[in-house]
């Protein structure tokens, strides 16, 4: 049996997280045991505990906007080497003896360390598209070329990012993420929002689902869909989502450009849920903005385990999920204008109807979860 010390950038219940979650607990327990270790509390650890994972707290920095400064990256360092110390001292106490490493996201870069303390392979699993900063692109790009014996990524536009800044292309393997299609699926009861958000059962609800920051896109979504509102009567939009700690403000912001908009009395946000399945089920059509290339949305994939189209901007994964006019509709980055005309076309003619029966079958031949589990299930064999 082989035990795989799983790090990973936090505990929330966002994509790259839903996913750790469905790989450590879908692995064959008579062939590998999982350990993961978390950088803070939160849902993500509860959801282990309850699957019979072990799991366990220890504050190791996560490389974030906030170390890029002097001070900043002092404070990194010390703590980088302390906690990546108080890894290997937990390991030690608990007669832990680690058979391979598997590093959850690029922002964290205790995996090199424990990879030359622990003396076992480095897998560093790549959910980022890294542009800006450049510099740290480039800095991170390097040091998985330098360390990783594997760099799993999630879609190919991570795999030809990574290798068009120097990575090596023979450490760079593509597995696309998967999703429980029982879980999201057109089967799911959603009703109860409709009294919740106080909307009216025949309203057609346009949505986004994603972290309240620099690039997912909220601003755009606004910008080129609350001109619809003035069109048609029984559209609603939706903005689900939070900020990272710290970025509260960003919030504030938000709330107040809706509030400012005609018809904000048909714009809901809420912060994030529990319930993503009901919402994403609730939608009759998922946005996805995101200014920067977004690697592969797990909000894409499971709002189309739920019947749903997608329409987005045509960079990064959802490039390998939407086939356009099949599932949804793709439009050129950064075009608000473009959005809102397949937004509208797809509300006048209800083609939505039909993109969403075909993204449930693209997902169930595609992005099935069983066969994300085997696919790593044999690269960790090897």
């Amino acid at each position: 049996m082989k035990t795989i010390l799983y790090l990973h950038a936090g505990a929330e219940m966002y994509g790259a997280d839903k996913i750790l979650l469905e790989l450590v607990t879908g692995l064959d327990k008579t062939k590998f045991r999982p350990i993961v270790i978390l950088p803070t509390d939160g849902i993500l650890r509860q959801k282990l505990e309850e699957a019979k994972i072990k799991v366990h707290v220890i504050s190791y920095p996560i490389l974030r906007r906030k170390y890029f400064n002097p001070k900043g990256i002092i404070n990194y360092a010390f703590n980088y080497r302390n906690q990546s110390n108080a890894i290997v001292k937990y390991l030690n106490d608990n007669n832990i003896k680690v058979d391979l490493l598997h590093v959850n996201t690029l922002a964290v870069l205790e995996g090199i360390r424990l990879k030359k303390k622990l003396k076992v392979p480095l897998y560093w699993h790549i959910h980022e598209i890294i542009t800006h900063p450049q510099v740290i692109n480039k800095f991170l790009c390097w040091c998985v070329n330098q360390y990783a014996d594997n760099a799993i990524v999630v879609s190919g536009p991570v795999k030809r990012h990574l290798i068009s800044n120097g990575v090596n292309s023979k450490k760079v393997v593509v597995v696309h993420n998967g999703i429980d299609s029982n879980v999201f699926s057109p089967d799911v009861n959603s009703d109860y929002l409709y009294d919740e958000w106080k909307i009216p059962k025949n309203a057609v609800k346009v949505g986004m689902i994603g972290r309240v920051n620099n690039w997912k896109g909220q601003n755009d979504f606004l910008d080129a869909l609350a001109p619809l509102l003035n069109e048609f009567n029984n559209l609603y939009l939706f903005l689900v989502g939070s900020a990272f700690e710290g970025q509260e403000w960003r919030i504030k912001e938000l709330k107040q450009k809706i509030a400012s908009l005609p018809h904000s009395n048909r714009i809901i946000f809420s912060e994030f849920r529990k319930d993503n399945y009901a919402v994403e089920h609730f939608f009759d059509i998922l946005i996805l903005p995101s200014t920067s290339p977004d690697p592969l949305p797990t909000v894409v994939l499971e709002s189309m385990g739920c019947g749903r189209a997608i329409i987005g901007y045509a960079h990064g994964g959802i490039t390998e999920m939407v086939k356009d006019g099949y599932n949804g509709k793709l439009v050129k980055s950064l075009d608000k204008k473009a959005l809102n005309i397949a937004v509208k076309d797809s509300l006048v003619s209800k083609n939505y109807i039909n993109f969403g029966k075909n993204s449930r079958k693209k997902l169930v031949n595609d992005f099935s979860l069983i066969k994300f589990i085997n696919t790593f299930e044999s690269i960790y064999g090897e």
